[in-house]
């Protein structure tokens, strides 16, 4: 893989800012109300409640191991930039957990800022292809023994197991509500940066009239629509399957021309997480 001057430099920035948000959420909003954000940061919290081990370091002696054994199956660069990633966020949070005041309002803030700034900085980091390692490199590591087990899931039962071990070390249930919507606020943050909050949907139309359909989609909202060859396995028939990307206010006025044209087509109407091209984004 060839890596310019400028894309290292921009990787690092991205990875610097990334980390540094990440690490500031940590002491700020989750440690303080007794949350787990889950992954190998929440088996650190749970080491600095019960020892008082700093978090940073602790952090970084889980993932040393975890990049050795992984090293041969992910690739050496891959696990190189996951070391980089991990010692800025283990400095960083251990810099951070001695300077950032910590937030002593309502815990349901907590769970949401902490959550929204959590995603932030994962995202920042993911944008440029980095990871935090941990329970991601775990994941990647077992879908590559067992392909039918999904990353996600590996991460969501990780994640689950970590979060009730901490709910019965801090003595305190509700931490683990909180935890579960810190985590979810987290997905949505990391989504938001990775995909954007202008997510588009794809309609998709069975309908004899497509031609008609096509022309109004054409000359109504100017979308490009792509006509597919499909047959219907009951009726044996051949026709045409239209498919259009749109935006999300776009969908009720395809449907609209479509039930004009055809009042028994078939539609279909999928989340799009992310449209690169002309009329969407660069």
């Amino acid at each position: 893989m060839k890596i310019t001057l400028k894309s290292f430099i921009i990787d690092l920035l991205f990875y610097l800012i990334g980390s540094i948000i990440y690490s500031l959420a940590i002491p700020a909003f989750v440690s303080p109300a007794h949350i787990s954000p889950g992954g190998f940061t929440g088996v650190a919290l749970i080491f600095n409640y019960l020892i008082k081990a700093p978090i940073g370091l602790t952090l970084l002696l889980l993932n040393i191991p975890l990049m050795l054994a992984a090293y041969k199956r992910l690739g050496i660069y891959f696990i190189l930039r996951s070391c980089a990633i991990t010692v800025l966020v283990s400095v960083f949070l251990d810099v951070s957990e001695k300077l950032t005041p910590p937030f002593k309002g309502d815990a349901i803030l907590n769970a949401i800022f902490g959550g929204i700034l959590i995603g932030l900085g994962l995202g920042l980091i993911m944008l440029r292809g980095g990871t935090t390692g941990g329970v991601d490199i775990i994941a990647k590591l077992i879908n590559l023994k067992f392909p039918h087990i999904s990353v996600g899931r590996v991460i969501l039962l990780f994640d689950g197991i970590v979060v009730l071990i901490s709910a019965l070390c801090y003595k305190n249930l509700s931490g683990m509500l909180y935890s579960a919507i810190t985590i979810y606020v987290t997905s949505v943050s990391l989504d938001f940066v990775l995909y954007g909050g202008d997510k588009g949907k794809l309609v998709y139309v069975i309908s004899e009239n497509g031609k008609a359909i096509s022309k109004e989609i054409l000359r109504g909202i100017s979308r490009g629509v792509t006509e597919i060859d499909a047959t219907g396995a009951y009726t044996g028939k051949n026709r045409k399957m239209l498919m259009c990307a749109v935006r999300r206010q776009e969908v009720s006025f395809i449907c609209k021309i479509v039930k004009e044209h055809d009042a028994n087509a078939f539609i279909i109407v999928c989340d799009a997480g992310e449209i690169m091209g002309l009329g969407f984004k660069e």
